[in-house]
């Protein structure tokens, strides 16, 4: 099963998901400080795959502190983890993974690389299981063989393995459930054109690429019964953050009545955040708007805007899949029972 990130040779490595779909390259890493401009810079990225990269450099952010001091490590340790921590500030799996390895930490004596290394491999082997089960349960609520759409990037690439969104789609068209697969090529970075279209191909899953401003126009031909997308945070009361374009996807899918299937693992619900107004967006720099492939694009001295993220409020949300059940037409009140 394909990976975006495993540890190895004492370290880790990450597939350069900024070469592909042209060139599969593996970059290791062994220290945080790399490991943090790796995060930022989108060498990873989709939020289940950024928090097992942060799990894992908790581990050598751990072994460097402990050189430096056996008996003060645990705070040494804090600056390496705020380094993480601000390397992509929307997607929350990123800190519930840092604040799973800190719970260990009292309980460690002695060096404390093996026992964390033990707990990010579990937090790593846990998403895959949750992502097989996330996509036996959305293709479950595929009733009929149709086409469906997808934005952005959450198969393998973005997760442990198998994916997200991407995993109830390879399940379902296993099953006979979907007959092809639309996915918009999601400006800036092309995650869709560059990565989901690769992952379906090599899957042999039937794939169209398409603009994502081309979308409405193709749901206004009656063509697409599912829009199936991930999150990198769900608040408490339903409302999902994912790439930027979601939520334009909700509106369009709704006003031509088109189901919205949200697929995340529980850990992607932050329930102390009460509502998506209180997600902070993460800002990117304007040369990824006013530049395509190094070459500038825009007028001189124009400016640009480049949220990363948008939030799509829960009523234009169908269903809300993770591992641990379906979540029909999300509440706070649904989003709260489900997480017990």
């Amino acid at each position: 099963m394909l990976t975006p990130v495993e540890w190895k040779s004492e370290g880790i490595s990450l597939i350069d998901q900024r070469l592909l779909p042209h060139e599969l390259q593996l970059i290791h890493y062994d220290n945080v400080h790399a490991l943090s401009d790796a995060i930022t810079d989108m060498v990873v990225r989709g939020a289940p795959a950024i928090g097992i990269t942060a799990a894992y450099g908790v581990v050598l952010a751990a072994r460097d502190a402990f050189a430096q001091s056996p008996e003060n490590w645990r705070d040494i340790i804090e600056d390496d983890l705020a380094l993480l921590i601000a390397s992509r500030p929307t997607a929350v799996n990123l800190q519930w993974a840092i604040n799973r390895m800190k719970g260990l930490f009292v309980s460690i004596e002695g060096n404390p690389e093996s026992a964390l290394l033990a707990e990010a491999k579990s937090i790593h082997n846990e998403d895959i299981a949750a992502n097989i089960r996330m996509g036996e349960l959305g293709a479950g609520l595929i009733e009929e063989e149709c086409q469906v759409l997808t934005h952005c990037n959450t198969g393998a690439l973005a997760t442990g393995g198998y994916g997200t969104a991407l995993g109830v789609i390879r399940t379902a068209y296993t099953q006979g459930k979907i007959s092809s697969v639309f996915v918009c090529e999601t400006r800036p970075w092309l995650q869709g054109a560059r990565l989901t279209a690769w992952e379906l191909q090599e899957d042999n899953i039937p794939t169209t690429l398409l603009t994502d401003s081309a979308a409405c126009h193709l749901y206004n031909q009656g063509a697409i019964k599912w829009v199936i997308v991930g999150s990198d945070r769900i608040a408490a009361n339903g409302d999902v953050c994912n790439k930027i374009g979601t939520y334009m996807h909700a509106v369009t899918a709704r006003y031509h009545g088109i189901r919205v299937m949200v697929v995340a693992p529980s850990s992607t619900i932050d329930l102390n955040t009460r509502s998506g107004k209180e997600i902070a967006i993460e800002q990117r720099t304007k040369e990824e708007i006013l530049n395509f492939s190094g070459v500038k694009i825009a007028p001189e001295n124009v400016s640009a805007w480049n949220p990363a993220f948008d939030v799509t409020p829960a009523a234009l949300i169908d269903y809300i899949v993770t591992e641990k059940g379906v979540i029909k037409a999300p509440d706070n009140k649904k989003i709260r029972r489900a997480m017990r």
